[in-house]
């Protein structure tokens, strides 16, 4: 909800006045203006409201049928091409022939549509966060489904409730929120029922508690002010709804690929039929002749050899802990140039570590004490301790753990934290100094205690000393706690306030610790014995702690030259510390509040999004226009992230990762790729792994190209130049393959020689290159240039034999079995240039000496499996007549077989004249440099 004047105009009969700033109005002007009271409503205006304003649940979007799916699959040049090539084919009396072409078609389409079918569900993740039933007042209690809940409606809550629609809070007790799932805060937030400023922003407003959140602790009364679609967690809903799923730049080069090719086979096709009729050819066959180079000119096994390749990426990168929802996102990824990431659970730990202690003494740093956190030791890790520290800080961190509600518990080894984080953090403080928390407070039982409360901003515990007096404990803000403390000789006021300013500066949250000793007749504790006469211990500053890992795996993007932003919805001193541990920028680097994106234009964030690296205080819409405004300025965009507010900007980023262990539902339906481990560490391995997908698709689109042209020269030359003969009465032309044939070669040969390059290990240098530019072509001038090479030797050695052995058999046997036998041997020649090119094709530009012949084992596997095939071609009797083929001698097989291994010394010639057998792949074209603190240090031609 957007701030607006308090006073602003509202009706009293419950309908929510748009743009009203809830948080800033007195709860008692917020009853009326909803025209609700204390008591709530009567069940006869729950009904009318519920009939007004529709039901508390969140809009599904109507998700495409399964026949919208299955067109989408159909819709694509090579197919259209493909069905009129087997219609045809069909229509001249070519049945087989046409009937193989369409069981290709039908392949293509089944798989593309289980790929798509299983996609879409955010939205419905989203609806399971609203729960299911609400305690209102209405005249009583009453427990009612949360989707009969009406703006007006005064709901009870208690801990462990979810809540169930967006709520101005009439009073509370101890309330606290979690909302790191919707705004992105680390620890649970502080409730109460008076009013803040109305400019607060959605994480400052602790008047208003959120649909989808959840109470941890304490109780409360509120009014609903939304329901459904008009909460934050409905607006999160609608964002979903715009935010749009964007093709990947593999996706879009092949589609370029695929109507340029698709427009070439056309035009030649034609101008092969009008060549056909001019020469003489029946109209029969010169259209069997313009199907035929169809067939022969298109990739078929294309999209199979793509989505396997990109199935073998997914295997490899879920051992690395990444686990691929969407096929693509394999290869997206290898293109990254800017990673935005939440900081809470993602590039930290969230889990409060105490980091610094400070007593009137002496500073103590803890960062190099390696402090398990709760979710470490939940699974399993023992704590690493006792720290030695001096008696005054040992001091500071038993009173800390007395004063205290967490506890630290387990045994073996194992062990768990239950509690509030921040409490939690003083417990794991104390322990690792060796005080055992659970002994200590056996010894010092506690007595009586003044509870948190967002009001008075302290806590306060009275222990028994064991010694037959009393000691009070008092823990909270410290500007609240030094209020309370009597001046002591270098402890002044303006002592305590520069150290806690120097310790929130490093993004620490701060608090402070005091003690007063009292007399054994004290049982209880009242507030009056905590307004004066305590004395300090010290101040205990914590955070969240990056992750080691991903310190690691931000120096790693950037030597790939990608930029890495941090998005956060905690206070910029927190982000702004953070994000320097990390390396996102240097220290002292200022970042930006939401507030500030809120007033930019479009024009502005473009810029500010280029060249910032931290943004705190963001709410989803300001992430999901940073994505955008990145992606208009030509970067490939990864998001990570792991609450509701994430899922928006994880759609819309061109790749969203979503967190495993921590992260929602929502954002996990909503990313591309899923962290098993929680580790940002990981995307830095699946980058690693996305490019040498990529690298290893531009070996496999170098190696199938090449087959395809070659093969409709070959039967370009044929109806140029090869005799129309009369034969039984009727003129029929040399064919130097039949469709069949063409199939066979590009469907089994191909694709038995292309997946093992998908299997290749990656290039040493694959991480120190820059990120390909989105626009670089994937037909690049030196593919172009391979493949015209390749197809020019490999159609002179298919029809130079198939000529020869036509002849040379014409002699012997009849025209019949001559034909076969040379359209058999010109099939061997091809594949026989296929298999010697797929070795020189395990790397593009260098020698093979650089990959090492045996390196990969599945090379020789697919070779093998071919072999088996072809001997099946030409040798069992059904292969045979399915195939027109016929078996050949040895020696017409040892023939093919010469002519195929030129292809080896002719390309390796060309990579020594085009790399000077180095290595280097070519360069791709080069990105403005990102003009942040912090980022790429060189980007290395690719």
């Amino acid at each position: 909800m957007a701030p607006s004047t308090p006073g602003s105009p509202s009706g009293t009969d419950g309908a929510p006045a748009r743009g009203v700033a809830w948080h800033a109005l007195p709860a008692g002007v917020a009853l009326e203006r909803l025209g609700s009271g204390e008591q709530g409503l009567t069940d006869e205006q729950a009904r009318e409201r519920l009939s007004r304003h529709g039901p508390n649940v969140l809009e599904r979007q109507k998700r495409e049928g399964p026949l919208t799916l299955l067109w989408r699959q159909v819709n694509s040049p090579f197919i259209w091409v493909l069905i009129v090539s087997s219609v045809l084919a069909v229509l001249m009396g070519k049945v087989t022939d046409g009937l193989v072409v369409a069981v290709v078609v039908v392949l293509n389409t089944l798989i593309g549509f289980a790929q798509e079918f299983r996609a879409g569900k955010a939205i419905e993740a989203l609806s399971r966060m609203v729960p299911e039933t609400a305690t209102v007042v209405r005249g009583a209690r009453k427990v009612v489904p949360a989707a009969e809940l009406v703006p007006g409606d005064v709901v009870s809550l208690a801990a462990g409730d979810k809540v169930p629609a967006d709520m101005r809070l009439l009073s509370s007790r101890n309330l606290q929120v979690e909302e790191a799932a919707l705004t992105g805060e680390s620890v649970p937030s502080a409730k109460q029922a008076a009013p803040v400023a109305e400019d607060a922003e959605l994480g400052d407003r602790t008047s208003l508690v959120f649909g989808g959140t959840l109470v941890t602790s304490g109780a409360a009364l509120a009014v609903v002010v939304a329901t459904g679609g008009d909460t934050e967690l409905g607006r999160i809903n609608a964002l979903l709804g715009e935010a749009t799923d964007l093709q990947t730049p593999l996706t879009k080069a092949l589609g370029v690929i695929a109507k340029v090719i698709t427009v070439a086979i056309l035009a030649v096709s034609l101008l092969l039929l009008g060549v056909g009729l001019w020469r003489g050819y029946p109209v029969s066959e010169a259209v069997v002749v313009a199907i035929t180079l169809a067939v022969a000119a298109i990739p078929e096994g294309l999209p199979a050899i793509v989505t396997i390749a990109l199935a073998i990426g997914v295997q490899r990168m879920a051992a690395r802990r990444a686990v691929i929802r969407k096929l693509p996102a394999v290869e997206t990824l290898g293109s990254t140039t800017v990673i935005c990431s939440d900081k809470t659970g993602t590039l930290t730990r969230n889990e409060m570590t105490v980091q610094a202690l400070w007593t009137p003494s002496a500073r103590y740093s803890l960062t190099g004490v390696g402090y398990a956190p709760r979710g470490a030791l939940c699974r399993g890790e023992q704590l690493v301790g006792p720290v030695l520290l001096p008696d005054d800080a040992r001091e500071l961190l038993l009173a800390g753990a007395l004063c205290n509600d967490a506890s630290l518990r387990g045994e073996d080894g194992a062990w768990e934290m239950t509690g509030d984080p921040t409490e939690g953090a003083l417990v794991v403080a104390a322990e690792k100094a060796g005080l055992h928390v659970e002994a200590e407070r056996g010894v010092h039982p506690r007595l009586d205690a003044i509870p948190f409360e967002s009001e008075n901003q302290f806590m306060a515990t009275l222990h028994d000393d064991g010694r037959g007096g009393r000691l009070l404990l008092l823990k909270g803000a410290p500007e609240v706690v030094m209020r309370r403390c009597v001046a002591r000789p270098g402890v002044s006021h303006e002592v305590v306030a520069t150290e806690v300013e120097r310790l929130a500066r490093q993004g620490m949250r701060v608090l402070a610790v005091a003690s007063r000793r009292l007399s054994g007749t004290h049982a209880s504790v009242a507030l009056e014995d905590v307004e004066a006469g305590l004395e300090l211990l010290g101040l205990e500053g914590m955070l969240d702690p990056p992750r080691e890992e991903a310190i690691a795996a931000v120096r790693a993007c950037h030597e790939a030259g990608i930029v890495v932003k941090m998005m956060t919805g905690d206070h910029l001193a927190t982000a702004e510390a953070i994000g320097a541990s990390l390396g996102l920028h240097a220290p002292g680097t200022k970042g930006l509040p939401g507030a500030r994106l809120e007033a930019m234009d479009d024009a502005e964030l473009n810029e500010v999004a280029e060249c910032t690296n931290v943004f705190a205080r963001v709410a989803p819409e300001h992430k999901l226009r940073l994505v955008r405004a990145l992606q208009a300025r030509r970067h490939v965009v990864a998001m990570t992230g792991d609450g509701v507010n994430d899922a928006p900007a994880l759609k819309q980023a061109n790749i969203g990762v979503a967190m495993g262990i921590t992260g929602t539902a929502v954002s996990k339906e909503a990313a591309d790729v899923v962290l098993t481990d929680d580790n940002f560490a990981s995307i830095a391995a699946a980058v690693e792994e996305g490019r040498r997908v990529y690298d290893n698709l531009i070996k496999s689109l170098a190696f199938v190209l090449p087959t395809n042209l070659g093969l409709a020269l070959i039967l370009l030359f044929g109806v140029a130049f090869f005799p129309i003969q009369d034969f039984g009465g009727g003129r029929e032309p040399l064919m130097a393959m039949l469709p069949t044939q063409l199939l066979w070669i590009n469907l089994v040969a191909t694709v038995s020689l292309a997946l093992p390059l998908a299997f290749e290990a990656r290039e040493s240098d694959i991480m120190r290159r820059g990120p390909r530019h989105p626009d670089e072509p994937v037909l690049s001038h030196f593919v172009v240039m391979r493949t015209g090479l390749v197809a020019l030797l490999m159609a002179a050695g298919g029809i130079g034999l198939f000529l020869w052995e036509y002849s040379h058999e014409l002699m012997h046997v009849g025209h019949a079995r001559a034909l076969a036998e040379a359209q058999t041997m010109a099939v061997n020649t091809v594949i026989s240039f296929q298999i010697f090119y797929m070795v020189m094709c395990r790397t593009l530009t260098g020698s093979l000496r650089k990959v090492g012949l045996f390196s990969n084992p599945t090379v020789f596997m697919g070779i093998g499996m071919l072999v088996l095939l072809q001997l099946a071609f030409m040798y069992v009797p059904f292969m045979r007549e399915v195939f027109g083929t016929a078996p050949l001698s040895l020696e017409a097989i040892g023939l093919s077989v010469l002519v195929g291994v030129v292809v080896v010394p002719v390309v390796g010639l060309e990579k020594w004249l085009r790399g000077r057998g180095d290595g280097r792949p070519v360069a791709p074209p080069r990105r403005e440099e990102n003009k942040s603190s912090a980022g790429p240090r060189e980007r290395l031609p690719a």
